[in-house]
């Protein structure tokens, strides 16, 4: 990874993107992609779309990742200043207290505390995971006119005060690298591809989505727009290499192992066997999950649109996930972005990816 991808990176995952409300970070991915693709585009609710033009009658391809993130919103504010939050996304409210958060005002942002009551004087033979209703933000306020003043008011969004950081000399640890990591890995495929001495043999179309958090809302409406003939979808998944968790239950997938591959479902086989002939001849490793209902991600709502859109699910082996010390493998990003850029300049004007009957 060059120094300048990933200043980039850092920077992507740095900036608050919650859910509905993405602008800041779509607006440094457009800013990225743009030195690279022959356009950018978005549309109403701020999905953003990089297009690399491939060979005349080539396919339309489409690589997905969603760029929001889990958070909270301001839901009440009590008469001496306290704030009180709705989850916005899958947000865990058992790391909640005792924790920093930003939220993002009409004035700025305002930096608060979720209170958290000393052990010393806590209820310890009852504790249990709070519900969300329960969780106080505290700015330091002492009233709600106070609050208002400081530009707050319910509906504004809220994101953990966390930042992303280098661990060892390999990894990435920190909020929200589900699943912006995402948008910088097909952000860098557009960089590499459009390095090629000639162009793509089919259209290239990079969807950056928002909402996946809360429903796949932007990638239904992308994928409806474009109706790629192909579509790869981006996303992250549950590394199961760590303390307590079965695999039995919950597959084995290791950091460091390479890009995952869901099997079933919205997983078209074709898509699918020509991800894993394209991984085999670069030598590139692979992982693979089983899904035999729903994948929980993009891929659930873009494979069915209209007549239907042959996809595939690649996901990036993630630690700790929706929490604010996810952790990825550096060599996985740098795996996948391999994989996707082989899948790409694979696709053929001939290819036709359909079940033979």
């Amino acid at each position: 990874m060059s120094p300048s991808s990933k200043a980039f990176l850092l920077d992507l995952l740095s900036t608050p993107s919650p859910t509905g409300f993405e602008a800041r970070g779509q607006r440094k991915w457009a800013a990225y992609a743009r030195q690279f693709a022959d356009r950018v585009e978005s549309d109403a609710y701020g999905s953003a779309w990089a297009t690399l033009e491939g060979g005349t009658n080539g396919r339309r391809l489409m690589f997905e990742a969603h760029a929001d993130e889990i958070g909270y919103m301001v839901k009440f504010i009590s008469k001496d200043g306290f704030i009180f939050v709705d989850r916005v996304g899958g947000s865990d409210v058992a790391t909640a207290r005792g924790r920093r958060v930003d939220i993002f005002g009409d004035s700025g942002t305002v930096r608060g505390v979720i209170g958290n009551i000393a052990i010393h004087i806590r209820d310890r033979d009852n504790e249990k995971v709070p519900k969300v209703h329960e969780l106080a933000i505290d700015i330091g306020a002492s009233s709600a006119k106070q609050v208002a003043k400081a530009g707050i008011r319910v509906g504004h969004p809220a994101v953990y005060a966390d930042g992303v950081e280098e661990l060892g000399t390999d990894k990435l640890c920190g909020r929200a690298l589900d699943n912006r990591i995402g948008g910088f890995i097909i952000a860098e495929v557009i960089a590499r591809l459009s390095k090629r001495k000639t162009r793509l043999p089919s259209t290239l179309y990079a969807v950056n989505a928002v909402q996946e958090e809360i429903g796949g809302h932007g990638a239904r409406m992308i994928a409806h727009r474009l109706m790629p003939d192909v579509a790869v979808v981006l996303d992250v998944t549950h590394a199961t290499d760590t303390p307590h968790v079965d695999e039995k239950k919950h597959g084995a997938i290791k950091l460091g192992g390479g890009p995952s591959l869901t099997h079933g479902g919205a997983n078209h086989v074709e898509v699918v066997k020509r991800l894993i002939e394209v991984a085999e001849k670069a030598k590139i490793p692979l992982q693979h999950e089983a899904s035999s209902r729903s994948t929980g991600t993009d891929t659930d709502v873009i494979f069915h649109q209209q007549s239907g859109i042959p996809s595939a699910l690649v996901s990036l082996p993630l630690r700790y996930m929706h929490s604010v010390v996810e952790m990825a493998h550096l060599q996985d990003v740098e795996h996948t972005i391999q994989l996707l850029t082989a899948f790409a300049e694979s696709v053929k004007s001939k290819d036709v990816f359909r079940v033979k009957l």
